[in-house]
């Protein structure tokens, strides 16, 4: 699996997570990635910590693969540099990654909240 989605479109965006595997191949995608940004962006978005968050419930080895594969493909999805709406837009650019993440913390509920605390 090419993990380098410099070149993707949005369209092209299409990880199902089916197997262990494809989830592990983009958690080391997600480790590659996600400092950068958040060191780069980090500040300017309201929802780093849900991010934090989110990461440390990915590295957790007691979840089970397949609930982790729903917080990668979120992870990556904000991580990757073209989505529905370019991060580099002003104000507005991060409203569709915050959607996501938001969506992906209400959807797990009460089972994210610990990650918030833990380091």
């Amino acid at each position: 699996m090419n993990n380098d989605f410099t070149d993707l479109e949005f369209e092209d965006f299409d990880h199902n997570y089916d197997t262990p595997e494809e989830v592990e191949a983009d958690v080391e995608y997600i480790e590659n990635n996600l400092w950068s940004k958040v060191e780069k962006f980090g500040k300017k978005i309201s929802f780093a910590k849900d991010v934090m968050a989110l990461y440390k419930y990915m590295k957790d080895s007691e979840v089970s693969w397949y609930r982790k594969g729903i917080v990668v493909g979120a992870l990556v999805y904000f991580l990757i540099p073209v989505d529905a709406i370019p991060d580099l837009t002003p104000l507005v650019g991060y409203l569709d990654d915050l959607g996501v993440i938001t969506a992906v913390i209400k959807y797990m509920g009460s089972e994210i909240m610990p990650y918030y605390g833990s380091n």
